[in-house]
C-alpha cells in the first residue's frame, strides 16, 4: 500500500478540488502465506495479498456516504471521494456518523514492526514434522485431517480531514492441528489445539502438538453420561466462545437496536457471580495481534465490562458513544454502517472465593473442553443455548472422555451461577482467561 502521507496529500488534493471539506478515509492491506499437509505430503499452499480503503464524505447537510475501493493512487482516491460524496446525498438523516473526538489524541503504545516472512518451504516442513509427531503419538490416530500454519503481515491507517493520522503494523504466525482416530468397533475420536505468536520463530509448535496429541488420546476410551445438572467447568477457550456469542451485553449498538439482553439502565447492576470480572483489553501483553486504534482512529484501551459481577461499560464506537453519553472505547469498524465489537477479553477471579476447588479432589464434575454449533445452538436474543460439547467426566482427576452430550442453559443465569474463577489463565485466539467453574448446569447425555 502506498505511504500514508502520500495518500493523505492525494486526498486532501482530490477533496479541495471535488470542494469536499470533510472526509474520513481508512485502510488496509494483509499480505499471508498459508499451507496445509496431508499424510506426509503438502496438500495445499495459498498466498494472498488484500488490501483496501473505506472512504466516507459528509456533505454541506452533514450527510455522510460510503464507498470502499482497493486503488489508492491520486486518480482512485478522487474517484472514491465522488463516489462517497454523490451518495452522501442519500444518507441517513439522524444519528449521522461522525468524527471521533479521540481520533487526533496521540497514541499510548506504538506499533510492533512487521517480521520477515518465512520461507514457504520452511513453514511446509514445520507443517509435516507436526503432522508425523502427532500420528506416532498413538497407533490410533490415524490422520490430521484439518491442519494449518500461516504467516500474515498486517499493515493499516486511518486520517481525516481535521488532521487525524494514524498507521500501524504487526506481524502474525499461527498453527491449528485437529487430529482423528479409528479404532475397530469404536466411533472416531478427534481433537485439536491452536498456537499463535508474532513469528514462526516464536510459534509455539511443539506446545501444539503435545496438545493436540494428549486431547485425542485422552478421548479414546469414552463413555455415556447419564442426563441431570453438574457442576461443570468451561475450559478458557469454552467460556470465551459463549461469552462471545452473548457479547450484545456490553455492545452499545445492539443496546441502543434493542437487539441485546442489556438496556441502558443496566450500567451498575449485578449481572454475574462477584467473583467474576472481565475486561476487553486490545493492548493486554498476550495479545499478540494487539491494535492501537479502531476502524475510527479512537485509541484502542483496557475496558472493565464486569467487576465483581457488576456491568460497569459498555462497547462504543464514537457514535453510540454520543447518543449514550459515553467516551468512545476504540471498538468501531466503519463501513457501510459503523458497527461495534470486542478485542481481546481478559477474564480474571473478581472477589475471593470462599472455597477453592480442584480437578483433583472433586467428584463427578463436567469438564468441557469445546463448545460446538454456536452459530445454531444459541439464542443471543432469548440469552439462552443448547450446545453440544466435547469433554470429560472427572473423579478426582481421572478423566473419561464423554462420548456425546448437551449443555444447555440461561447465559445470564449461568454467570450468576459461577462458584470459582481459577487462578492460573491461558491464552486463546479470543483473549485470556482461566478456568469457569459453573454450578447445576443442565447436561443432557445418552446414558
Amino acid at each position: 500500500m502506498a505511504n500514508i502521507k502520500e495518500i493523505a496529500n492525494h486526498a486532501k488534493e482530490s477533496a479541495h478540488q471535488l470542494g469536499i471539506k470533510k472526509f474520513d478515509i481508512y485502510g488496509s492491506t494483509v499480505d499471508q502465506t498459508s499451507v496445509q499437509v496431508d499424510q506426509g505430503e503438502p496438500k495445499q499452499v495459498k498466498a494472498s495479498n488484500l488490501s483496501g480503503v473505506i472512504v466516507r464524505v459528509w456533505n454541506q447537510d452533514n450527510t455522510m456516504g460510503v464507498t470502499s475501493t482497493t486503488d489508492v493512487d491520486p486518480r482512485g482516491l478522487e474517484l472514491a471521494l465522488k463516489t462517497a460524496y454523490e451518495a452522501s446525498f442519500f444518507g441517513v438523516k439522524e444519528n449521522v456518523p461522525d468524527f471521533s473526538p479521540e481520533a487526533t489524541i496521540p497514541l499510548t503504545q506504538q506499533s510492533h514492526e512487521n517480521v520477515t516472512q518465512a520461507p514457504v518451504s520452511q513453514l511446509i516442513e514445520s507443517l509435516l514434522e507436526a503432522e508425523k509427531e502427532v500420528l506416532n503419538a498413538h497407533p490410533a490416530i490415524k490422520g490430521v485431517p484439518y491442519n494449518n500454519m500461516s504467516q500474515r503481515d498486517v499493515d493499516k491507517f486511518y486520517l481525516n480531514s481535521d488532521g487525524a493520522m494514524r498507521t500501524e503494523s504487526h506481524s502474525l504466525a499461527s498453527i491449528y492441528l485437529y487430529s482423528k482416530t479409528e479404532e475397530e468397533g469404536r466411533k472416531p475420536r478427534s481433537a485439536g489445539a491452536f498456537r499463535i505468536g508474532h513469528s514462526l520463530n516464536n510459534l509455539d509448535i511443539n506446545g501444539c502438538i503435545k496438545e493436540t496429541a494428549e486431547k485425542t488420546i485422552s478421548h479414546l476410551n469414552y463413555e455415556k453420561i447419564k442426563s441431570g445438572r453438574y457442576l461443570v467447568v468451561f475450559s478458557p477457550d469454552a467460556f470465551l466462545s459463549l461469552l462471545g456469542a452473548f457479547s450484545n451485553l456490553y455492545n452499545a449498538q445492539n443496546i441502543l437496536d434493542k437487539q441485546s439482553l442489556s438496556t441502558p439502565d443496566d450500567l451498575g447492576k449485578q449481572i454475574a457471580s462477584p467473583l467474576l470480572s472481565v475486561y476487553d483489553d486490545a493492548l493486554h501483553p498476550a495479545n499478540v495481534s494487539a491494535e492501537s486504534f479502531d476502524g475510527e482512529g479512537t485509541p484502542t484501551r483496557r475496558i472493565s465490562l464486569i467487576e465483581n459481577g457488576i456491568l460497569t461499560n459498555f462497547l462504543h464506537s464514537a457514535g453510540t458513544a454520543k447518543r449514550l453519553n459515553a467516551k468512545p472505547t476504540g471498538h468501531a469498524n466503519i463501513g457501510a454502517k459503523v458497527t461495534v465489537s470486542p478485542n481481546f477479553y481478559h477474564v480474571f477471579a473478581g472477589q475471593h472465593a470462599e472455597q477453592e476447588l480442584s480437578l483433583e479432589t472433586e467428584e463427578n464434575v463436567i469438564f468441557i473442553d469445546d463448545l460446538q454449533a454456536l452459530h445454531a445452538g444459541v439464542k443471543s436474543l432469548q440469552g439462552s443455548f443448547s450446545l453440544p460439547f466435547d469433554g470429560w467426566l472427572v473423579n478426582k482427576g481421572v478423566k473419561t472422555s464423554i462420548e456425546s452430550a448437551t449443555v444447555a442453559g440461561d447465559f445470564l443465569q449461568l454467570l450468576k451461577s459461577i462458584i470459582f474463577v481459577e487462578k492460573e489463565a491461558e491464552l486463546t485466539p479470543a483473549g485470556v482467561c482461566p478456568r469457569i467453574w459453573v454450578d447445576e448446569l443442565s447436561i443432557t447425555g445418552e446414558g
